[in-house]
């Protein structure tokens, strides 16, 4: 759902094979290295005071912080996306969906 938020003609411009590279560092800007799940992740953010840093695996920075009882993650540009479904448990981590597409700087 969140790539059908991007404008027209986005998908279909990263799935191309020239923009591998890009459609790779979008992808991997929202890989956070490690097992944080919904209760860390809100430790993080009170221990830093409302926000918590997190490095991406595109070597990037996202931005943790509550909208109330909602968790909301900036990216680079500033663009915001609300977690949906926290804490979807897999054998490699920990998925917490988002409804925006976040873009590395």
């Amino acid at each position: 759902m969140a790539f059908s938020n991007l404008p027209a003609g986005t998908v279909d411009t990263l799935l191309k094979p020239e923009n591998k590279g890009t459609l790779t560092s979008v992808l991997t800007y929202h890989v956070v290295p490690g097992r944080i799940d919904a209760a860390a992740l809100a430790s993080q953010i009170r221990a830093g005071g409302g926000k918590a840093m997190l490095k991406t695996a595109a070597g990037g920075t996202l931005t943790a912080s509550m909208r109330g009882s909602d968790v909301v993650i900036t990216d680079a540009k500033g663009g915001m996306a609300v977690v949906t479904v926290a804490d979807v448990y897999q054998s490699n981590g920990v998925i917490h969906v988002v409804d925006k597409v976040l873009l590395p700087g």
